[in-house]
């Protein structure tokens, strides 16, 4: 794609999207549900260009990825954006048990099926020229390093689900637009580097983390995960009356909305966690036979 053909698509992307904001702003009530309910800018451009640098670094890359992790990894990438951009985020504005199926997805599911595409090499051969050196540079190598080292990355990863589920931190960050999108950002995030140090297909190195260690930190996670569900599956206490001032839309009292939200966090997080130890096991065992392969080369 030559240089004009490149401005010009980022020129028509611009134009989509605010075309998306002027509807969205003014006929929020009247739109299908596929379509942004209350739209923004940055959950947007991060969806669209990472689709479109997927694209165009799949042209580029020498070996790109298997055909099922592409669409492992273009699933996920649309995930965010129906649990971010849609009317789907105006259900999790207003129930709990919805509010956790929307993280769950940031954090689990999507994240996970990102992490599965493997297509960090594809993504970064699709960036601009000018982004590169930006990626490249110490201090972004340097915190990525930090945050997916084994002891920092699963304290980060329970420490955010029960940090934003602390009921007097919950209760402001739902009444407000600018803490709501840093939770959701930070879970979405946070959900793909931890997935993403769990699922590499590589051993180590190249990289970070052995088998073992992989397995060691699924086994760390799973168990606070389901202690949080089961509190708040089991508790006869409403701990987030932020729904009921907010107004719940779909007929449900208060406790039954958060066991079914307790529930979320509790069964599909264990048989996420499930998934990606079979993962790990499977990617172990595939690299012990190449091992074996090259030895006998």
């Amino acid at each position: 794609m030559t240089r004009s053909a490149s401005w010009l698509w980022y020129g028509a992307l611009l134009v989509a999207g605010s075309l998306l904001y002027t509807i969205s702003a003014r006929f929020p009530a009247q739109l299908p549900a596929f379509m942004p309910w209350e739209f923004h800018w940055p959950e947007f451009l991060a969806t669209a260009l990472s689709l479109a640098w997927f694209v165009r670094g799949l042209k580029r890359v020498a070996q790109p990825p298997a055909l099922w992790r592409q669409i492992c990894f273009v699933a996920g990438v649309i995930s965010f954006y129906v649990v971010l951009q849609t009317k789907v985020d105006y259900y999790a504005q207003h129930m709990f048990f919805v509010h956790r199926w929307a993280h769950f997805v940031l954090h689990h599911a999507g994240a996970f099926a990102i992490a599965l595409g493997m297509s960090g090499p594809t993504l970064y051969a699709g960036m601009p020229d000018f982004l590169r050196p930006l990626v490249d540079s110490k201090a972004v190598q340097k915190t990525v390093s930090v945050l997916q080292h084994p002891a920092v990355a699963p304290a980060l990863f329970v420490g955010l689900l029960y940090f934003w589920l602390i009921p007097a931190i919950h209760t402001p960050v739902m009444l407000n637009a600018d803490l709501y999108m840093v939770m959701n950002w930070s879970m979405a995030i946070n959900g793909v580097m931890f997935w993403s140090l769990i699922l590499d297909n590589r051993a180590r190195p190249p990289a970070r983390l052995s088998h073992l260690m992989r397995a060691g930190l699924i086994l760390i996670i799973e168990l606070p995960q389901m202690v949080l569900g089961a509190i708040l599956s089991l508790s006869m206490s409403d701990y987030y009356p932020v729904y009921t001032i907010c107004g719940r839309i779909i007929a449900m009292t208060a406790l039954n909305d958060q066991h079914y939200g307790g529930l979320i966090i509790w069964l599909p997080g264990t048989l996420t966690s499930f998934a990606a130890m079979i993962a790990v096991l499977v990617t172990m065992r595939l690299n012990e036979e190449k091992a074996e392969r090259e030895r006998a080369a």
